[in-house]
């Protein structure tokens, strides 16, 4: 395949997800010490991709990585009786991904907890997505509030 066919406007919205995570992912264990936009050039160069820094990928994972502390700081009370020290790595990130999309876009709080529900069972532990789901909820029933 050549760059322009894999590019945002053949992805689906899953799939944007998925590489939002994996840039996430990816910027964490540069220990955020790259930019990046050096990761988005090594991933269009190592996966044949064609993503753009003005692009809603980039832009989508840029603010959940410059938004993390604020993020993590909604999540922790969330959190019956767990640190988020004590959560594995990809489920910290996708309760980011999610908390920030629910926070930031119209998109329905039922569509951003299925899809996270579908990341966390493809990326953290085996029961994780319960886990996922349930802060997921949590924060919904607190906004509706």
């Amino acid at each position: 395949m050549s760059q322009e066919e894999i590019s945002e406007k053949t992805l689906s919205r899953r799939d944007m997800r998925s590489l939002i995570f994996h840039l996430v992912y990816a910027m964490e264990g540069f220990d955020y010490t790259v930019s990046l936009e050096s990761v988005v050039d090594m991933f269009n160069r190592g996966y044949d991709l064609h993503l753009l820094t003005d692009g809603e990928i980039f832009t989508t994972a840029d603010a959940v990585i410059n938004q993390r502390e604020e993020l993590d700081a909604i999540i922790q009370p969330l959190l019956a009786n767990w640190r988020l020290e004590r959560i594995g790595l990809c489920t910290k990130l996708i309760l980011r991904m999610s908390i920030w999309e629910l926070k930031e876009k119209d998109t329905a709080s039922s569509i951003v907890i299925n899809e996270a529900i579908e990341l966390t069972k493809c990326f953290s532990e085996k029961d994780a997505y319960r886990f996922v789901n349930g802060v997921l909820d949590e924060y919904c029933k607190a906004q509706e509030e």
